[in-house]
Order: structure tokens, then sequence, then C-alpha cells
């Protein structure tokens, strides 16, 4: 990488995070504090939001695996991203406050590593100028912020991006290592293996060897982070899919039956947005920017395929088909954070737009993210 693309990288990743910072700061003065579901409690919130804050909702079921294993109920997260933080605050004898320190390092560190990532892997292909304005749109996208938060989303993106970039450098033993970890990071990550398989057989279409086949067999590491927590959760409660089964507890909108994608719009359409609260902003916010992601990212899922190469294309379609199966488009603005080929075709449509047209897509996003992390960081759901 050249100097100046490197300094690009910092100086985006920088900025991001100090305008992160100021939202949080912005949503203290436009919205009330919602006073559940915050990070480290109502006490250590109040004592410290600029910190806090970045362990709300779903950051509190990690920390508390961190610091105490699992407990009932909480085997819906995976456990790669609790052990990894675990570890490196127990060098400093554990304690909440270091596993939140730690567990913040590990997202932002890893957010930075996998632009890196994300920056040489689309450079394979394209020029620089596409690889910048696929990092811009995903900095901005309206739920980047759990990039920085005591989430997943950056562990599981880092995983994902560099194992795809191995595999694109035939290095299959190291991109089945990492699909492991993703697995164990995120269900989601299972979009590697079809994906990666397709991949590998589109560089050997020629010739297929012994020594090509052997290769390929260090893609089944993938599923095996998954298939480890399994275990563990079958020794555990008796029940391999409990991180399924148990899923309708966080929420009425989800359900522990498989639901088919045309169910998960009929109901939002049908059922949901006519039956808004529309007089309460958070909800009406939340419930939009689900379903305009669900119909954006349905969009630039078929569209991949005709623009983007197969494996990319195939990596789009089954990350954007598993979340759903739950029954429900809840969390689904967070989850599409991972699945890089929309920024990348994003990027591709926008280069041969007017200035004047990038500038409003850029506008849109970022008042939607400021709006989204004010509210997160007070306290209310959004993804």
């Amino acid at each position: 990488m050249k100097i100046k693309d490197v300094k690009f990288i910092l100086v985006s990743f920088l900025i991001w995070r100090v305008a992160l910072q100021l939202f949080l700061y912005f949503g203290a003065r436009l919205f009330s504090l919602q006073g559940n579901f915050l990070g480290g409690g109502v006490t250590e919130y109040l004592n410290n939001p600029n910190f806090w804050s970045w362990l709300n909702f779903d950051g509190e079921h990690y920390a508390a695996i961190a610091q105490r294993g699992y407990q009932p109920l909480t085997y819906f997260f995976f456990p790669f991203y609790p052990l990894v933080t675990r570890f490196f605050a127990s060098l400093l004898g554990g304690g909440l406050t270091n596993i939140a320190i730690f567990g913040l390092l590990v997202s932002n560190t890893s957010l930075l590593v996998a632009l890196f990532g994300l920056w040489k892997l689309i450079t394979l292909d394209y020029k620089e100028g596409i690889a910048k304005t696929t990092i811009i749109l995903l900095l901005l996208f309206p739920t980047s912020f759990y990039f920085g938060a005591f989430y997943t989303e950056s562990l599981v993106f880092v995983l994902i991006i560099w194992s795809f970039y191995f595999a694109r450098q035939r290095n299959w033993l190291l991109a089945g290592i990492l699909g492991a970890f993703a697995t164990a990071t995120r269900i989601t990550a299972l979009a590697l293996l079809p994906a990666l398989v397709v991949e590998f057989f589109h560089q050997n279409r020629k010739l297929i060897t012994a020594v090509s086949l052997k290769k390929f067999m260090s893609l089944l590491l993938i599923p095996m982070g998954l298939a480890a927590y399994m275990y563990y959760l079958y020794r555990a409660t008796g029940d391999p899919l409990e991180f399924f089964n148990n899923i309708s507890i966080f929420g009425q909108q989800r359900s522990s039956n498989l639901v088919v994608l045309p169910q998960v719009f009929y109901r939002y359409f049908f059922k949901v947005l006519p039956n808004l609260a529309y007089s309460y902003f958070p909800v009406v916010f939340t419930t939009y920017l689900e379903i305009i992601t669900a119909v954006l990212f349905l969009a630039l899922g078929v569209l991949s395929f005709l623009k983007l190469r197969l494996s990319y294309a195939l990596f789009f379609a089954a990350g954007y088909l598993i979340p759903p199966f739950s029954g429900s488009f809840s969390s689904f603005p967070r989850y599409v954070l991972i699945l890089f080929p929309a920024f990348l075709l994003s990027a591709l449509f926008l280069e041969g737009r007017s200035r004047l047209a990038k500038m409003a897509v850029y506008f849109i996003l970022l008042v939607s993210l400021i709006v989204s992390c004010a509210l997160f960081t007070r306290g209310y759901w959004v993804s």
C-alpha cells in the first residue's frame, strides 16, 4: 500500500471515531434518557456516559458473558468476542471496567485492520477511487457506530474481510482458519462457506489436482467455529441449537420457527408499518430504517450477481438471507454492516455520478448516522 492510502484510511477512521463522540454529545441534548439496558447500569452510565454508552443493549450481554461466563438465556450471543475480551482484560485482573476497555479496544482496532483489508481486497480488481468511496459509504452508514461499540460487528467483519483476501491470494488454510473464528463470532459468517467454495473452484476451474483438493479441505474449517459452539451448547444445555430455539425471548418480532423472506416483507408492509405509533419518533425511525435497509439491500443483492464477482454475490445473498429466518428485520440494519459487496456495489454505482449526487447520498447517510448514534447512546433501541 502507498503511504497516501494508509493516510486516507487512518484519517477516515479517526474522523469517524471523533464524530461518533460528537454525535453522542448531540444525543444528550436531542433526546431524553431511556433508562433501560444502559452500559454498566444506570449509575455507571450517568457517571461517564461518554464511555459506557458504547456498551448499551447487547454490549451489556457480551460484557456479562466475558465477566461471568454464560448464564441462562444468554446463549444467543456467540462466544469468540467475549472470549477475546476476557483474555485481554484478565491481563489486568479482569473486572467490568477492564472488560469494557479491552472490548472497545478490540472493536475499534478490528475495524481499523478491517479497513486495511478491505482496501487491499477491493484494489485487487478496482482502482483506488472505488476503494475510497466504499470505505466512506461504510463509515457513513447509519449503523456504522456499532463498529466502535462493545459489539461483535468489527471482529466478525475483520475476520471475513481477511478470509476473503487470503482466499483471493490462494492461501486457503488461512482463509479457513479465519472463517472458523468468524463463525464462532456470528452465525451470519456461515455465508463465507458457499462463497469461498465457489471462489476456490473459480480459481481452479482449469485444473483440479489432488494437491488443490487438499487445499480445498481447508475451507471445511469454516463451519467448525459454529460446530464447536454447538457442541458446547449440547454439553451445557442439552440443545446444540439453543442459540436459535430461544431467539423469541429477544422480542415478539422474532420466532424460533424458520420464516421465509416474503413472509417477513408481508408482515412489515401489512402489519407493522400500518400499526406504528407514529407519534413516537424512535420507533418510527428504527422501523423505517429496518424496512428501507431490507429493500435497498435486496435490490443490491440482485444486482451483485450481474456486477460483482460470483463469490462476492453469493456471500451477499447468503448473508442477507440468514438473519430474516427469525421472522423479523429487527437488527437488520446492523447485520448488513458485514456485507461488504453492498458497499462496493454502491461505490461502483456512484462512480459515474455527479459530485452533487455523491454529496446528496453522503448527506443523507450522515444525518441518519447522527440520529441513529444519538438514539443508541441515549438508551433507545436502534438495531
